[in-house]
Formats: C-alpha cells, structure tokens, sequence
C-alpha cells in the first residue's frame, strides 16, 4: 500500500521531522494540525493545515480540529467499496492512508505531584484516540502509527518496498487499540472508577453486578474501584518463570514514576528470573523497615538474616552471621552506599541479587571482577518513596485480589505491658527490630533477635509451636546464643506451648498481637518464666 497522504499530529515530536521528511520524498501529501505544523514548516518540510481541508479553522482552545467528516471520512473509506469511494469524491473528501498521532501526556500529567482535576482533564486526547481507532479500523487500507519508537521500522519499509504491507498494517492496528485501551484505563482509574467530580466526589457507574458470593463485592472505594482497569507496561522478559519450562515477564504501571523494584537499575549481571523478582521485592520490602545503616538476607521469600549497625559493612557481617548457611544463593540488601566493607564480608558466598541505593565506586569494580554471575541492582531504599495511596495486587485462579501494604510501623503509645515483669530499655529496642522482621516473615512466623540481629528464624509452619521450634534449632546451628534474645510472633499464641519453647531456650521477652481466647493462659506462662511480654494489638500475617 502506497503512502499518497499522511496526516500527522504529535504531541510527542521526538523523530517526527525525520519521518515527514522520508514521507515528503516518497511523494506523500502531510496534514498538520497547530504545533506538528508549525514544527514541519519551520524545518523545511512542505504541510498543509488539517483546517483546510475541513473549512473550520481550530476552535475551543485547540478541543476541536480533526473531528470533522472530511478527516473521519478519509482514514474510514473503503477503498474497495464503489460507493464509499463514490461518496468521497461526490463530498471532495481526500483519502488518507497513513494516521501518525501521539496523544496528549494524560499518564505523565496525572503523576505528576499536585496534578489538579482540570489539568488531568485537559490533557484527555478526544481527536486522537477517534483518529487511531478509525485507522485501526479500516487497517486493511489505512496504516496508523502511534509512537515514535515505531518510526524506524516504519521509514526502513518505506525505504525498502515504497508501501507499508498487510502484516505491518495489522501489527499497528493491534498496538494502535492497545494504545487507546491503555489511555482509556489510565483516564478511567484516575477518575476513581466512576466520574470525579470537581469536588473530589464521585459518580457510580451503573450496571455493575457484584459477584455472586458473600461480602460486599459491589462496594467501591476510592482505593478500590467498581471496575479495575490496570495500564501495564512490560519492563522485560524474564529468564524463565518459576522453573526453566515456564515464561514470564515482568510488568510495572505505565506513565507512573516507578517506584520500588520498578525503580532499580541494573549494574551488573545476568538477567533476572520470575523467583528473582519475588525475592528482590522481599528484601526490598523487609529493608524498607529500617533507618539505621542495615543489611537483609532473603532466601525463597524469607529472611534468613538482617542486622543493623554503625555501618553498612558492620550490619552485613552480623546479618551473614544470622545463617551463614542459607545466605549461599540468597537475595541481599544494604540500605546506605555500598563499600568495600560489604564486598568482603561477602567474599567466597555466591549471591543472586545484591542491591543497595548507590555503590562506592572500586567496591562495584571488585563486584564485577569476583561475582559475575551475581545481579547487581542500584534501587532507591527510601520508605518514603511509596505512596500513600499504593496498592498491592496478587492473582489467583479466576481473579486478582487488592490491598493496600502492610506499612503500619508500631505505636508506642498503643503497645499494651501484659507481663508482670515490663521489658527494660535493651529489651524494648530488641523487640521493635524483631517485630519489623517478624512483619516480612512468613506465617506461621516466630523470630529470636538479639537488639541488632537475627538470631532465628521460624517461618511458614504449619503451627506456631513448630515455627518456635524452628527459630530455635536455627539459632542454635547458626551458633548464635538464644539465651537472652526475644521473641516476635506475627499472630497470637493459640497455646502456650510455643512460648514455652523460646523461653526455655533463654529468650527474656516477647512481642505478640494478643487476642487469643487463651490469652490469659499464655500470658500466666510469660510471667512463670519471668518474662516480658508486650502486646501489639496489630497481626502480620503474610501469606
């Protein structure tokens, strides 16, 4: 299909002139409209306004210039059907063959801080997307290019065949309705799922049933909205999924300034698994909880060590202490600039994925010579970078569930002493780092921690008083004391037998949620061994 006219209106002005100017030598007529136009004349490339060919000058601030029959019915006509080609030449309506349009930055607008409504609102393309989808339509004759990073392909078949062929029409066709989907998605979940009103509120949408089960399925928040549409660009391949036989990818939320993992880059090694990212996202999450310079160890999701110190490198021995076994292969994270101190603390132990905020220059040298096949990531480690409003998302057969992350820190004032004896200042601090780990472990999840160490670790039992058992055993082949540690549990204990296990190991003190209807119970046996016990009335469980 020969290129005889183009009509060409870009918000996005990257590779244009480039790509009229190849338009232009093959003979090809250009409609512009406002900007595009005065681009290309002002570059030397010969366009004639959309307004001339419609009769109507731009109106309403630029809202209305290509809706108009004589654009729509140029990119719509068929060109094998006698009476549309007969209505085009009784209306003197020129046909179009090519639609090249970038649509206004609505994604960029709206994340950007302080966006008001009337300036996302400005920034919905309605000329745009009704162009790209006439042309997606009728891509049997019309071909539509919505991006500069399609102009390449587009000019080097141009160059080559004078035309642009059938296959290329209905790739850019299917691209070209993705395109519209996802800005339409984007608009849909800013407005909240229902129309937004200038007053903040919000609008239902009708004709939504709520799934046919129990709870209240129907109901919409400004958190979670009637329908979901979610705008996701794919950020890359990934090695494999969870085994070798599987494939995946890796997504992140487009026009959205990236956050968490989203945000890293990658400095050095191979490429990235589907188990990788699992893992990198744990420690990343589990590093979050602290301020102080500290080091976290992530095996299969779960910490197997995390320490803070006075220093990165101090932090990183201590945490590789907590299992010194388990770190072989691990996922691990610093949260202050990585030195040298850390390299060598690492030395002879093979690491997935090492991360930090920034790298020390000759210590990201010495990685690249002694670790090649390690992943070396620089991600902003900054609690405060995720928003408020985030929202974790988890498919299951047959749907998705959301939620919002588990961010809550703990609340001095609302911890309740339950214990005769209260913790001792030591004590106190010990259980605030065991209860921000405890938070990122697995359920069933006990943890023994020194002030500033992982001491054990109990994770994903079956029952409490086995993940008790379990932290125990740990501690003890990690060759770490138990005596005097404390204990954080992430639910309640239903017995008291798990307390019973950590405090004749020698932990003095534990922090828990409280709540169980053996409550008392297991508070009598804190204090028959003479230990501190805080309750939370906050539950960590994680799945």
């Amino acid at each position: 299909m020969k290129i005889r006219r183009a009509l060409v209106s870009v918000h996005d002005k990257t590779g244009v002139v480039d790509l009229c100017r190849v338009l232009a030598d093959l003979g090809a007529e250009l409609l512009s409209t406002g900007g595009t136009a005065k681009l290309l004349r002002e570059s030397g490339v010969h366009v004639r306004d959309v307004a001339d060919v419609t009769g109507f000058p731009e109106m309403m601030d630029g809202r209305v210039k290509t809706l108009h029959p004589k654009i729509h019915g140029g990119i719509l006509a068929r060109r094998d059907r006698a009476d549309h080609l007969e209505a085009l030449d009784r209306y003197g309506i020129p046909p179009i063959d090519l639609v090249v349009v970038a649509l206004y930055p609505f994604e960029e607008t709206v994340a950007r801080p302080g966006v008001t409504l009337e300036e996302a609102i400005e920034q919905i393309d309605i000329g745009g997307p009704a162009m790209i989808r006439a042309a997606a339509k009728n891509h049997g004759a019309v071909a539509v290019v919505t991006h500069p990073s399609q102009y390449a392909a587009v000019v080097a078949e141009l160059g080559g065949t004078g035309g642009l062929g059938d296959a290329t029409r209905a790739r850019l066709a299917r691209e070209a309705f993705a395109r519209t989907s996802a800005y339409d998605a984007a608009i849909a979940n800013y407005l909240g799922g229902g129309l937004r009103t200038s007053e903040g509120g919000s609008a239902p949408l009708p004709n939504l049933p709520p799934l046919d089960c129990a709870g209240k399925a129907g109901a919409r928040t400004e958190m979670f909205p009637t329908r979901l549409q979610l705008d996701l660009a794919r950020a890359a391949e990934l090695r494999y999924g969870e085994n070798p036989h599987q494939r995946a990818a890796f997504y992140r939320p487009f026009g959205e300034a990236p956050v968490g993992i989203g945000a890293a880059k990658q400095l050095h090694g191979p490429e990235l698994g589907y188990n990788n990212l699992l893992d990198f996202s744990a420690a990343l999450g589990l590093l979050l909880e602290f301020d102080d310079p500290a080091a976290v160890v992530i095996k299969h999701t779960n910490p197997c060590g995390a320490a803070i110190g006075a220093s990165a490198g101090e932090a990183m021995v201590k945490a590789k202490a907590s299992d010194p076994v388990s770190i072989y292969g691990g996922i691990i994270g610093v949260n202050r600039p990585l030195d040298l101190a850390v390299v060598r603390a690492l030395a002879g132990i093979f690491v997935e994925i090492l991360f930090a905020p920034a790298f020390v220059p000759d210590a990201l040298d010495e990685l690249r010579r002694t670790k090649k096949k390690c992943r070396v990531f620089e991600v902003p480690c900054d609690r405060r970078s995720l928003a408020e409003d985030l929202v974790e998302y988890r498919s299951v057969l047959g749907g998705l569930m959301a939620q919002s992350p588990d961010l809550v820190d703990l609340d001095d004032a609302a911890l309740r002493l339950v214990s005769k004896r209260a913790p001792t200042s030591q004590e106190r601090e010990a259980l605030r780092f065991a209860w921000r780990v405890a938070k990122h472990v697995k359920s069933n999840a006990i943890v023994l921690t020194a002030r500033d160490q992982v001491v054990g670790v109990g994770a994903g039992q079956m029952n409490r008083v086995d993940s008790a058992r379990l932290a125990v055993m740990r501690a003890r082949e990690a060759g770490l004391p138990t005596e005097g540690s404390v204990c954080a549990s992430d639910a309640f204990f239903p017995f008291r037998d798990g307390l019973d296990v950590v405090a004749e190991a020698g932990a003095t003190a534990v922090i828990q949620p409280g709540g169980s209807l053996r409550d008392e119970e297991v508070i009598a046996a804190a204090d028959g061994h003479g230990m501190a016990m805080l309750a939370t009335g906050i539950r960590h469980f994680r799945h």
